[in-house]
Parts: structure tokens; C-alpha cells; sequence
């Protein structure tokens, strides 16, 4: 008989916790090029996500992924090196996989980083936005379907995605480390095509600041999981639609590796903050 996804979940959750002897205060996941980005980590285990059970796989050359059990800043946490797309043919149930798998071993607290493109022209590439709200353009959600009682409640409130006492302590860590952490909105596409200097001229009228292909089915998976989430986008081309310029997945992963520094600083500040 074929296991449900909430049995899949919870068999790998099983998996972790037998070699896992310590509970992790959050879990993060990285964006593209940003695989690397917590530099400060200090590395206990290495889980390929090849070798844990029904787990999906990243097809994305510029996602390790791996999922890293370390501490970082004195605090045990969970890093999953990569994430999934939508764009890569997986449904949004599957792309939620790790956000579902920190459930199940009790995290908690949800830190969602991301590679974007710019659209707020104040913004220049290599600047970290905190997300402060997004809007979901997918056309896709992941709790569609049946609800799962045991996941959260069949329509959950969506007002306050990403926790604004979170999100101050993301901006006392950058002040601290000098770094400038702007705050806007992200408009999360289904890609992977880039878009056109219409889409973009759309998205900057609906109030988008940064644009990009994932976060918004982990962090609403993260909000029926009744999690605490953080979101942080690395800003890494800006889209000028009355000066638009080619961009490639390879200048995009350059400067991701460039400013992830600055994204280590932060994030190992903010989680070195947590009880």
C-alpha cells in the first residue's frame, strides 16, 4: 500500500531523529547561489537529500542539495542547502516537503532566503530586503485539497506571514553589523522564464519590490503550520522596465556569492537573539 504524504513526513522525520540528539530552534532554507551562504555554521551532520526518505530532489545545479544539521551562534538549527520549485515540476504539496519535515521534529521558527530581482529602483544589486509581505502569483497553493488537521486549519489567516517581532530582530542584527536591510514586498512568480518589461511595469504597480520563484508555497505552508517566519530576499539584478538589461542564471548565482556575506552577518546575528 502506498504511503500518504503525511506518512512519507513523518518516516523521514523518524529518520532525522534517530541521529539527531538535539532540538534545533528554527529551520532555514536558501535560495539560489546561497547553498553557502551561512559561513559562521558550524557542522555537526550532512543529510544528502538523496539519502533521506521521500524527499525530493533539487534539480538546480546552483542548490547543493543537502540538509545541514550545525550550530550557528551558540544555537542548533537546520539548513536545507537548496530548496524546491514549483518551475521544476514539482507540486506545491512536494515543494513544501521541508517546511512539513520541520514540523514534524517541532521547529518552530521558518527562515526563508531567496535570490530576487529588484524592482524598487532605490534598491541596488547585492542589497538584502526583509520581506515584509508577498504576493502570491503563482496561480498555485499548497494547502489546495483536502486539509490535513494534523498540519492546521483548513483556512488560516494570512494577515501576518512573516512576524514582525521577527522581522525587528533581522533589523537590530543588520544595524549591529552596519548592513543596510531594506523592507518590501515580494512577488513570487511560477518561472521560470524571466519576465518582460510589462510583467515587471505590473508587479511595480501592484506594489512589488522584488520578484522571484519560490517562498511564497513555504511560507504559506509555514503559516497553517502555525510557524514563526522570517523572510529575506538577496537582491541580485535590478529590473528597470523603461531600461530593461539580459540577465542569466549565472550572473544571478555571481552576485548571490558576493553579497551572501552580508547575509551570513544577519542571519548568525538574528539566531545568536533566540532563546
Amino acid at each position: 500500500m502506498s504511503l500518504s504524504f503525511v506518512d512519507k513526513v513523518q518516516e523521514c522525520a523518524r529518520f532525522i531523529q534517530e541521529r539527531m540528539a538535539v532540538q534545533p530552534v528554527a529551520g532555514m532554507i536558501t535560495g539560489t547561489g546561497l547553498s553557502d551562504s551561512l559561513t559562521d555554521l558550524v557542522v555537526h551532520q550532512v543529510f544528502p537529500y538523496a539519502g533521506l526518505p521521500h524527499f525530493p530532489q533539487a534539480t538546480v545545479d546552483s542548490h547543493k542539495g543537502c540538509l545541514v544539521q550545525g550550530s550557528l551562534n551558540g544555537r542548533d538549527i537546520l539548513v536545507f542547502q537548496g530548496r524546491i520549485h514549483l518551475y521544476e515540476g514539482y507540486s506545491p504539496q512536494l515543494v513544501t516537503f521541508p517546511v512539513r519535515l520541520l514540523q514534524a521534529l517541532g521547529v518552530q521558527m521558518l527562515i526563508l532566503t531567496n535570490a530576487a530581482g529588484g524592482i524598487n529602483l532605490d534598491f541596488n544589486a547585492g542589497d538584502i530586503m526583509l520581506i515584509r509581505d508577498h504576493i502570491n502569483l503563482t496561480g498555485k497553493n499548497p494547502l489546495a485539497g483536502p486539509n490535513e488537521d494534523s498540519f492546521g486549519l483548513r483556512f488560516p489567516d494570512m494577515t501576518r506571514v512573516y512576524d514582525p517581532d521577527l522581522g525587528r530582530g533581522a533589523v537590530e542584527a543588520a544595524a549591529q553589523e552596519h548592513i543596510q536591510l531594506h523592507s518590501g514586498i515580494y512577488a513570487g512568480l511560477l518561472g521560470p522564464s524571466l519576465e518582460t518589461p510589462a510583467e515587471t511595469r505590473l508587479l511595480k504597480t501592484i506594489g512589488a519590490d522584488a520578484v522571484g520563484f519560490s517562498t511564497v508555497m513555504e511560507a504559506t505552508a509555514g503559516v497553517h503550520a502555525g510557524m514563526k517566519i522570517l523572510g529575506l530576499s538577496l537582491i541580485t539584478n535590478i529590473n528597470d522596465p523603461d531600461a530593461p538589461e539580459q540577465t542569466t542564471l549565472e550572473a544571478v548565482v555571481e552576485t548571490a556569492a558576493k553579497a551572501s556575506e552580508k547575509l551570513n552577518r544577519i542571519v548568525t546575528g538574528f539566531v545568536g537573539q533566540l532563546g
